[in-house]
């Protein structure tokens, strides 16, 4: 059912790997990624965000960068920076994050999977994202950035992976500046590819976990090298894009919180009362700032003090798995009728802060350009899931998914 194939992947010389390997593209701006690369030319950066290599006058989705990537990816390749294999592989991408470690296989999943829907969506897409990223591929002629993809877990596909750990070396074992542990392995048998494959027929379904603006853009990708070679016959390497592919049980979903600049016009009191229509809100006594332990309840961060706040029952449906959401609850009962949100994709005056900044980064926020802040309990795997199969989206801004894939240690050419 689902289709993963091997390929002859471009990537770092074995001591170059943590000089290569960087955060994906779209967590950091333009002036972080000129940050992030500073003296380190090896960088993937260059290739993934090579507008750090130009004047910033220069508009990010010009012409000219995304011709700089090719160029970049280009000199990597002839200075030996990424080298490829000679032969069709697949790998293992193992990532350890305090103490918790997550393993998945790298290879190739299929654009046809993708649009017929056995490859799972489970967010809406921004179509001038779409192009940023269709246009780097297309000008680089590469997956230059794996998608983050997941299964429901398969004992077969564990055992295997278990084994070729245990009997062999990894090629990459490095710790990164934010302190994950990234560990590769070439599967070069073809036996094991043979079998890794043949199992993967018999998984139903993939599901997008990161990645559905990368998705989205290869599959445009595909479909673009498809209308210029009407003879493609299906097994060229445009038909497929570059990914990690994950057991549902290894992953982890952080929080992902919102910040909001005003009140809508509300005096303090006004909107109190308001939110405690629907929602029980008592003051947080402790220290820290209150981080919610379960599903319906949330933290509000508003004049200096921080708020538990309390779904109050029949602000949901429980039947409908997008409505029971709490980034659903927290937007349908507060955000949108008391704060005038009403979309959080192209509002202004919401701003989104991943889990991994940490709750103080919530207070900051309300101490320089925002009024109040909100504290959400994780969206879990199963939530996931439960909207993937259902052929619904979640709102935006759901999940933030850690450790994050790092780009550079695998490049799939489309040629």
């Amino acid at each position: 059912m689902a289709t993963v194939r091997p390929f002859m992947g471009i990537r770092p010389r074995k001591e170059l790997a943590s000089e290569v390997a960087s955060l994906p593209y779209d967590v950091m701006n333009r002036e972080e990624a000129k940050k992030m690369a500073e003296g380190n030319p090896k960088s993937f950066l260059h290739i993934v965000r090579s507008e750090i290599d130009m004047e910033d006058s220069v508009d990010i989705h010009h012409d000219s960068v995304y011709d700089k990537a090719r160029e970049n990816l280009d000199r990597f390749i002839d200075e030996k920076t990424i080298v490829q294999d000679q032969e069709p592989r697949l790998y293992i991408y193992r990532q350890i994050m305090n103490g918790r470690v997550q393993t998945g296989i790298v290879g190739c999943t299929s654009i046809d999977e993708y649009e017929s829907g056995i490859i799972k969506r489970h967010e809406f897409t921004r179509p001038e994202k779409e192009l940023d990223r269709i246009n780097n591929f297309d000008r680089t002629d590469a997956n230059t950035a794996p998608i983050f993809l997941s299964y429901r877990k398969n004992d077969g596909l564990n055992r295997i992976i278990n084994d070729w750990i245990k009997f062999h070396m990894p090629e990459y074992n490095f710790t990164s500046e934010d302190d994950i542990t990234h560990i590769v392995w070439v599967i070069d048998s073809e036996d094991i590819i043979s079998r890794i494959t043949e199992i993967f027929k018999g998984v139903e379904y993939l599901y997008i976990a990161d990645g559905h603006h990368r998705t989205a853009s290869s599959a445009k990708v595909g479909m673009k090298r498809r209308e210029a070679n009407p003879d493609y016959t299906g097994e060229e390497e445009f038909n497929f894009f570059l990914s990690v592919i994950f057991p549902d049980e290894d992953l982890f979903i952080m929080d992902y919180n919102r910040v909001v600049k005003d009140l809508n016009g509300l005096e303090t009191g006004e909107f109190m009362e308001k939110a405690g229509e629907k929602f029980e809100i008592e003051k947080h006594g402790g220290q820290e700032p209150y981080k919610p332990m379960e599903k319906r309840t949330f933290g509000m961060f508003l004049g200096g003090a921080w708020y538990k706040l309390s779904a109050k029952p029949g602000t949901w449906d429980d039947t409908d798995p997008v409505d029971r959401l709490d980034v659903s609850i927290l937007q349908k009962n507060l955000l949108e009728p008391v704060l005038g949100i009403g979309n959080p994709r192209t509002d202004q005056r919401i701003g989104f802060v991943g889990g991994i900044r940490g709750l103080k980064e919530l207070e900051r926020r309300v101490e320089t350009d925002m009024a109040v802040a909100f504290s959400m309990y994780p969206t879990t795997m199963d939530d996931l899931l439960s909207i993937a199969d259902a052929g619904m989206v979640m709102p935006p801004k759901s999940t933030w998914f850690e450790p994050k894939l790092r780009s550079g240690l695998f490049v799939h050419r489309l040629k």
